[in-house]
């Protein structure tokens, strides 16, 4: 299974806000961030904000923050509202398949068990995971400096 780009992108603004916790991010932040253009963050905002994993506040000084904790934000939930699709196989994707197997083949079997398998572990990891994994983060997205370049000053 891969994911698209939008899903890819949705779960970056996510850990993006997570590591910027307690503040406001403006898209262009993001954006620039990912080298990415400020448009297709937006477009990709839309079902993140619907969804209630985002919210965002308008005005001057506005953006967009996590709209619940990131440790209740699971990678499942947002490939489950960022995916359109998620047959394995074109063989499953309608009704009308000309397969004369496709209600009692093997292969559906086994590509149900590991879409759920694939499931469950986006299930077991959280956008805080993310967040979290690595200690430079806030550095790499822009956020901090690192604490050496910190020290020197």
């Amino acid at each position: 299974m891969r994911l698209t780009r939008q899903t890819n992108y949705a779960i970056r603004i996510l850990m993006y806000c997570a590591a910027n916790e307690g503040r406001l991010s403006r898209i262009s932040e993001i954006a620039k961030a990912y080298s990415l253009s400020d448009l297709f963050l937006f477009k990709i905002l839309q079902p993140l904000v619907e969804n209630g994993f985002v919210e965002t506040v308008r005005g001057r000084n506005g953006g967009v923050r996590l709209a619940k904790p990131a440790e209740d934000i699971t990678l499942f939930e947002v490939v489950r509202v960022t995916e359109d699709n998620f047959a394995m196989a074109e063989c499953f994707e309608n009704d009308d398949a000309e397969c004369p197997l496709v209600d009692s083949c093997g292969l559906n079997e086994a590509l149900r068990k590991a879409l759920n398998a694939f499931f469950e572990v986006l299930g077991s990891y959280t956008i805080r995971d993310l967040a979290d994994s690595k200690p430079d983060m806030r550095f790499r997205l822009g956020l901090d400096e690192l604490p050496e370049r910190a020290a020197a000053r």
